[in-house]
């Protein structure tokens, strides 16, 4: 034992922990889950559901395993009868007064009172009537609703407006079996970060307006991403029912986010699923931009950069990191003007977590970019670009100023159809960060992957794809073929990326130095 750590055994699992952990995370550890409401890593925990009781050998009493630190030589019972007792009488509590609204509630199917009911429940109640009356739904804020008759009082979301979001309008009123979560009359959940408290609910009592009805929980593919909305870079979930993009939810990241995302970034979701894409390579033939396949548009992409002395790539933030250093190194001899444009918004940190905020610079990308050797000065790069011998725009919105640039010699990279794309030389289909795999660096330098969520539409192709290829054809240059090999080549012009890999990074990212313009 060294001084700093102390030995346990949990369900028969010896394991070693820091001094101070509670029973409930040192059982994580030996693989094992006690079963609780009200707890949540990111709260502090008032033990008031009493469903995480554990038997400690020499306690004089079952103990709650989310305040009870463990000691040298503990040796705990997740599982012992006088354990699964206990936790099925709390369960069987809950039930007395809880509604059958399993086959119309939103949260069936990830409901931890399901879960926790099938997996050690009493299989028939003793009790022949629900004494618990409530008005069915209660308007909590823009996109909150209250179903009082299912909550189970575990005030996580109480816990999350007062600790951490710094705004308690939230309470439980009233006492015994008649109390409720109240608000405050005056309030609503209007708070940036708001949102969080339906993610906190463990059963279907806090619901979302927006996620209402769209889809059962075993409808839904999952996938894991990185939210598109700022340079904060929180780690998400995105939900697909038919390669259709219905939710975004927060995923775990204890260096990012720990358990949240704002409310702007949950709503971020719907130019995901546009129907106006471009779907298939257009080349200009005559006046007109006409389909062709991907073979004889890079080929006219190459015919284009041959010899060309200036290149001006105007970018998205939310191209991925691999996108910008293909695009940027595809051009390597001649003089390139790179930039990205970087919406600007309204900071809004949450208060109990330290360096979480929705940013003021509304890309996932920035840092990603400026490792890639873009500048972040638009409108210089854009005054400049008509004296350039190739524009190339990436997915980037054809303002009055941007429109200006489009010619024979300008060549737009694009998710969404525009009708001003008409005099260009070329316009191919690219896809969305929601249908590739790719990396975005956040603000302190954390490389993270997201992964594919849907399938692309029609012909269209990764952007780093379609310039790795114009490397191949134009310059000789071998085009890596996957994602994962596009990400490790990235090494070799971006010392800060040397060595990466998509396996090194895995689900939480590694952190490196961002030097503006770093690419080699």
């Amino acid at each position: 034992m060294t001084q700093d750590r102390v030995n346990v055994t949990i369900d028969g699992v010896p394991v070693a922990v820091p001094k101070g952990t509670s029973i409930i995370e040192a059982a994580k550890q030996a693989g094992v889950l006690v079963p609780h409401y009200c707890y949540h890593p990111s709260l502090p925990s008032p033990a008031v559901c009493r469903m995480c009781l554990v038997e400690v050998e020499k306690a004089p009493k079952l103990m709650p395993a989310c305040v009870t630190t463990v000691a040298e030589g503990n040796v705990v019972h997740v599982n012992s009868p006088a354990a699964k007792e206990a936790r099925e009488s709390v369960l069987e509590f809950l039930l007395i007064n809880h509604p059958l609204d399993c086959p119309i509630c939103d949260q069936a199917g990830e409901c931890e009172l399901q879960d926790y009911v099938f997996q050690e429940g009493r299989a028939n109640s003793r009790y022949g009537e629900f004494a618990k009356r409530y008005n069915p739904v209660e308007d909590f804020g823009p996109d909150v609703l209250y179903v009082a008759n299912r909550c189970i009082l575990c005030t996580r979301c109480v816990r999350f407006m007062e600790d951490v979001a710094g705004e308690p309008v939230l309470n439980v009123s009233e006492r015994g079996d008649r109390a409720y979560i109240g608000i405050d009359p005056d309030h609503t959940l209007t708070h940036p970060w708001s949102g969080n408290v339906v993610d906190l609910c463990p059963v279907g009592s806090l619901i979302s307006k927006d996620f209402l009805h769209k889809a059962r929980a075993w409808d839904l593919d999952k996938t894991a991403s990185v939210c598109p909305g700022c340079t904060q870079g929180c780690n998400i979930m995105i939900d697909t029912r038919d390669d259709v993009v219905v939710r975004l939810r927060p995923r775990a990241n204890l260096d990012v986010n720990r358990h949240f995302i704002c409310d702007e970034g949950r709503a971020d979701y719907r130019w995901m699923n546009r129907g106006d894409r471009v779907e298939a390579p257009l080349r200009r033939d005559g006046s007109k931009l006409v389909p062709t396949d991907w073979e004889h548009a890079i080929a006219r992409f190459a015919e284009l950069a041959k010899s060309v002395r200036s290149v001006t790539i105007l970018a998205s933030g939310r191209a991925s990191t691999e996108a910008l250093g293909y695009l940027r190194k595809a051009f390597d001899g001649a003089s390139v003007s790179a930039a990205v444009k970087v919406p600007t918004g309204s900071e809004a940190p949450l208060a109990g977590v330290p360096n979480l905020a929705l940013r003021t610079e509304r890309i996932p990308n920035l840092a990603g970019a400026l490792l890639a050797g873009f500048g972040t000065d638009w409108d210089r790069t854009v005054a400049g670009a008509g004296a350039s011998d190739l524009v190339v725009l990436l997915d980037v919105e054809l303002d009055d100023a941007v429109a200006k640039l489009i010619s024979a010699k300008t060549v737009i990279i694009a998710t969404v159809d525009d009708d001003r794309a008409g005099g260009a030389a070329l316009v191919l289909p690219t896809t969305t960060m929601a249908e590739e795999n790719g990396t975005y660096v956040n603000r302190d330098g954390r490389v993270q992957r997201y992964f594919q969520a849907k399938a692309a539409p029609g012909m269209a192709r990764p952007t780093w794809w379609i310039a790795a290829q114009l490397a191949e054809v134009g310059r000789g240059v071998a085009a890596p073929t996957t994602a994962a090999a596009a990400f490790a080549g990235l090494g070799k012009t971006i010392p800060a990326l040397a060595g990466l890999s998509y396996s090194e990074l895995g689900h939480t990212g590694r952190l490196v130095e961002v030097t503006a313009g770093a690419a080699r």
